[in-house]
């Protein structure tokens, strides 16, 4: 798997994808579904990189993410070996919700862009709830930045 890129600024993240067999389709394309896989791997390694590990922030805090929507425009294809680049900003956030803003890239060609609200839950109750201090403050710099 591709290894995190250094963050072009404080207000975005790159992760680079190689596509592979497995990521196409019949027609030799990335499945659809396969660039909402993308994307979530380059905010798991945003939040990684910030010194945010998931499985940590369960343990350690009882918090942990979930998809709340996800809006989708597929515009080009990609396809078999293509290097990718997932790139990824904080749009938004509010005290139990971030929103990302995020391009498929290969190239200077945007294949798809995709806004993601992710919502933070205490997973033992099944609920929302505010997230921790420390991760809040850092996504409301990011979204602060962006302006």
């Amino acid at each position: 798997m591709a290894m995190p890129s250094e963050a072009k600024s404080p207000q975005n993240f790159i992760l680079p994808v190689r596509v592979y067999y497995e990521d196409t389709d019949a027609a030799g394309m990335v499945y659809y579904a396969n660039y909402l896989k993308f994307m979530e791997r380059a905010r798991t390694e945003w939040l990684r990189q910030l010194g945010f590990q998931q499985s940590r922030m369960v343990e350690e805090q009882g918090v942990a993410f979930v998809a709340r929507s996800a809006a989708v425009e597929y515009l080009k294809s990609a396809r078999l070996d293509d290097l990718l680049a997932i790139d990824t900003r904080v749009e938004s956030v509010g005290r139990a919700q971030v929103v990302f803003d995020q391009r498929v890239l290969r190239g200077a060609d945007v294949l798809a862009t995709g806004m993601m609200r992710i919502a933070c839950v205490d997973p033992a109750r099944g609920r929302p709830c505010a997230m921790p201090p420390a991760l809040l403050g850092m996504f409301q710099r990011l979204a602060a930045d962006r302006d």
